[in-house]
């Protein structure tokens, strides 16, 4: 069978690599998000988007634009706490994985 350069599944599983990681930053910054006790005035909108982030990683290959699209709003929402930089930096390098939208 032939991939597309650069596309590897993940064994046994079919899965693309670059889901696979989308979901485990998705899901680390959901559970660190979870566990931060302040409230903040965008929190409901992170928590949406992270939602929308994981619902595209489960349908399979997601679309660029609006992975993108989620990751600017949740980054916007959670900017300014520091305690959850790395995990969303995490959700970053995760979508930068599948390059850049078509045009």
């Amino acid at each position: 069978m032939l991939r597309g350069v650069g596309r590897r599944t993940v064994a046994d599983t079919g899965t693309d690599p670059r889901v696979a990681e989308l979901r485990t930053a998705v899901a680390r910054l959901r559970r660190e998000l979870a566990a931060h006790p302040a409230e903040f005035p965008d929190r409901a909108i992170a928590e949406d988007e992270l939602a929308a982030l994981a619902a595209m990683a489960a349908g399979g290959l997601p679309e660029v634009p609006r992975l993108r699209r989620s990751l600017l709003l949740v980054a916007a929402a959670i900017g300014s706490v520091s305690a959850l930089t790395a995990a969303l930096g995490g959700v970053r390098a995760a979508v930068d994985l599948f390059g850049e939208p078509s045009r």
